[in-house]
């Protein structure tokens, strides 16, 4: 097959028979490799870890010297598929049926992988090696469990070996409604949150011996959601802190608990920072005068890419090869651009995100191929001749 030969469904299809489950890279990496260096990249399989967590492969490739610096990142982990009896196919199969393709990860996002790889070909079948610039790949395993051995460790590796970049497009699902109707340039913030109330056991009929957590709990809940966060602004919807569980475990219908316990997840806009969210719930549960514990993870900072060179190229390949002027969100959850804006301009465009991680997940395969051509459009507008 030559390099302008490569087809974006083939390529999809042998990643999603990889059952990459994360962390595993189950070959997928592989699927990768060959293409690209038939392409001409340099490939470099890097494995990263940590105590306590399991080992990921990584890999980082790069064509051409000097000139603009163009990125592509990418994840080739999945998440799990839940019990496989729930779907009408076989999940790591990659059928096609009714003009879509089925699979764990055809949506997330092995689709914008294959579509990327096979508009490479295209392009440089036209270009040759000779576009005046450099591309690079940035494929992790790492990002839909700890993300900690993926990019967060590849964009350091990067750094130390001159491996600069002056912008990156991030592959993630990002279309709502049609495909190309959102270009993320941002993404919120994102923090869980787990407090515990503990109070004073006793019987349900003698209240004024004991002091109910449940009712602490409640009253504070109340006082965490009833006012809005705030109320957005030009390129963030409003932030949101959604409660996800709470739990007392008790079994008995006549005692009044010990302890009560809420988990809350917290996406918040640029108009706040993890710290600042955090000292707010702190003050919160100061103010309600209960005993308590509070332990919060924010998995990622809310950040945006003002609109600018990026966007615009990437917006102006969507006029052209699908006709509609894309959106420039930053809604949805997080995703490893919140690494890479540390490294360089940053912005995701990928495929529709209606399946994502659901039973029989799926994607349109006139989609895959569009996606491919919006991408090449990419690379000649930010390599222009």
């Amino acid at each position: 097959m030559t390099s302008a030969a490569l087809d974006p469904l083939e390529i999809t299809r042998a990643l999603i028979r990889c059952p990459s489950i994360a962390p595993a890279d189950a070959g997928a990496l592989d699927v990768l490799q060959a293409p690209l260096e038939s392409l001409g990249f340099t490939c470099h399989r890097l494995t990263f870890e940590e105590p306590d967590t399991a080992p990921v492969q990584n890999l980082y490739a790069r064509l051409g010297e000097g000139g603009a610096r163009f990125g592509y990142a990418g994840h080739t982990d999945v998440v799990p598929v839940g019990d496989p009896a729930d779907w009408s196919v076989e999940p790591f199969a990659a059928e096609v049926r009714d003009g879509r393709l089925y699979g764990r990860g055809a949506v997330d996002m092995k689709g914008s992988i294959g579509a990327f790889v096979a508009a490479l070909g295209r392009f440089l079948g036209r270009r040759g090696p000779s576009f005046g610039g450099t591309i690079c790949l940035l494929i992790t395993g790492d990002e839909e469990a700890l993300a900690i051995n993926g990019t967060r460790k590849l964009l350091p590796w990067m750094t130390e070996r001159g491996e600069g970049l002056d912008a990156c497009l991030v592959g993630e699902p990002t279309s709502g409604d049609s495909l190309g109707d959102t270009i993320k340039i941002g993404r919120r913030g994102s923090m869980t949150a787990a407090v515990t109330i503990r109070g004073i056991q006793g019987h349900t009929a003698y209240p004024q011996h004991a002091d109910n957590p449940a009712h602490r709990l409640v009253d504070l809940l109340h006082e965490l959601t009833k006012d809005a966060l705030d109320q957005g602004n030009e390129h963030f919807e409003p932030s949101s802190l959604q409660v996800t569980t709470i739990d007392i475990g008790n079994p008995a219908s006549n005692v009044i608990p010990a302890q009560a316990e809420a988990r809350m997840s917290i996406r918040f806009n640029n108009a706040h920072s993890g710290a600042s969210i955090e000292r707010w719930l702190r003050g919160k549960l100061d103010a309600s005068g209960a005993d308590h514990d509070l332990a919060v993870r924010i998995s990622g900072e809310p950040f945006l890419t003002p609109p600018g060179r990026l966007s615009e190229v990437m917006a102006a390949a969507v006029r052209d090869v699908i006709g509609i002027e894309p959106t420039l969100g930053t809604g949805g959850g997080t995703s490893d651009a919140r690494f890479i804006k540390d490294l360089c301009p940053v912005a995701e465009l990928g495929l529709r995100n209606d399946s994502a991680h659901k039973v029989d997940e799926h994607a349109e395969l006139a989609e895959i191929h569009t996606l491919s051509e919006v991408y090449e459009a990419v690379l000649d507008g930010f390599f222009p001749d």
